[in-house]
């Protein structure tokens, strides 16, 4: 591919295909498949990633918010759309728009169902959500009853759907604690189809639940980071690819004496002759001070240049002093090379606040 002009994310849709095949080769070939979307597709573009999703016929997409999924079926999206977290006063745009609510409070299914019922729907597809330990959102085990009950005293919602979170499946110290969630998933999952008549949809198990616990892949599987190109294990990492790559140019050099300073706050003062490069992004891009003063680094070259200082909202430096470049060579913050897990672990951090978090106004480009 030619050498970039200005600061992008390259989008490898090519990879995101080697990933989706990869991740689901984890599955039987009966278990479906939902994609995680939400957050712009964790930062690449949640359009254009769930238009090429659909070709390669997943069942499901997953979003957090109805505002999502509505971007979704406005650009021509068709596949079924679970909406994580509906909340409760866009439930009649959720519905105009054929979206599906995760429902995982007394309050959430009274009020849903109150809807579906002034608007004469019948048998609509809601979710219900169940806490098995991460203790974030969904019913008890105690609550089935009552659930069940509501659910079965009217037919204006049908249940499409079971499913719980995991807490901590990509972490081997914890695997009593995820062996206990899926026990405890498989108890209520049970009880509930039980007063219901019928079984729903199972689903559980998050990328790494897929990669480490395939007793738990139930009737569907959700996968998110993995599709991205992060598996949160070093050996599926290593098969995996990632699918952005955050790329950039040299906009000028600065030749500084011992003692000059870079940036806001001196953040940076040379203790010898020290060449810097000059780079077009910064905070207001996605890449936080944290990676300043040494902490990051980016890649000229084939060669580490370390970020000077600051970074600043919409520049950063790094040190090329051992570096041959010039203006306007292409830069590599994160990609294939140097995984957005690497760039940023150097900051403490991880790769899916890292990716989420590449603003809206780098432009991506899409390669097929």
């Amino acid at each position: 591919m030619p050498p970039v002009t200005e600061t992008v994310l390259e989008v490898n849709l090519h990879n995101l295909q080697h990933n989706f095949t990869f991740m689901k080769d984890f599955t039987k070939p009966n278990t479906k498949f939902l994609a995680v979307v939400k957050a712009n597709a964790y930062g690449q573009g949640a359009v254009e990633i769930a238009k090429f999703l659909e070709t390669l016929q997943v069942d499901y997409f997953a979003v957090a918010y109805v505002s999502e999924g509505i971007q979704l079926r406005e650009a021509g999206i068709t596949t079924p759309i679970l909406v994580l977290h509906p909340q409760s006063h866009n439930y009649y745009k959720l519905i105009e728009y054929k979206l599906e609510p995760s429902l995982y409070s007394n309050f959430m299914v009274n009020s849903f169902i109150k809807i579906a019922k002034e608007l004469q729907l019948k048998e609509y597809p809601v979710h219900i959500k169940f806490n098995t330990g991460l203790n974030r959102l969904g019913f008890s085990l105690e609550e089935i009853d009552a659930l069940a009950s509501s659910i079965l005293s009217q037919h204006h919602v049908k249940v499409a759907s079971i499913f719980s979170h995991l807490a901590a499946s990509e972490d081997i110290n914890e695997k009593e604690f995820t062996q206990n969630q899926i026990h405890a998933f498989k108890t209520i999952s049970e009880a509930f189809s039980k007063q219901l008549g019928y079984t729903p949809i199972r689903h559980l198990c998050n990328t790494s639940g897929i990669i480490n616990y395939p007793e738990a892949h139930f009737d569907m599987v959700r996968c998110g980071i993995g599709l991205y190109g992060y598996g949160n294990n070093k050996s599926v990492d290593a098969q995996l690819k990632p699918v952005s790559s955050f790329k950039t140019i040299i906009s000028q050099f600065h030749h500084l004496k011992t003692g000059e300073s870079v940036g806001y706050n001196r953040g940076f003062i040379a203790d010898k002759e020290t060449v810097t490069a000059t780079l077009p992004f910064g905070h207001a891009d996605g890449i936080g001070r944290q990676y300043g003063k040494g902490k990051g680094f980016v890649t000229i070259q084939g060669k580490k240049a370390l970020i000077l200082g600051n970074v600043c909202m919409d520049m950063v430096m790094v040190d090329v002093t051992n570096i041959n470049c010039n203006i306007g060579d292409e830069v590599l913050v994160f990609g294939e090379s140097v995984s957005a897990e690497t760039f940023a672990a150097t900051a403490n951090t991880i790769s899916y606040e890292l990716i989420t978090g590449i603003a809206a106004r780098v432009k991506r480009l899409y390669l097929y």
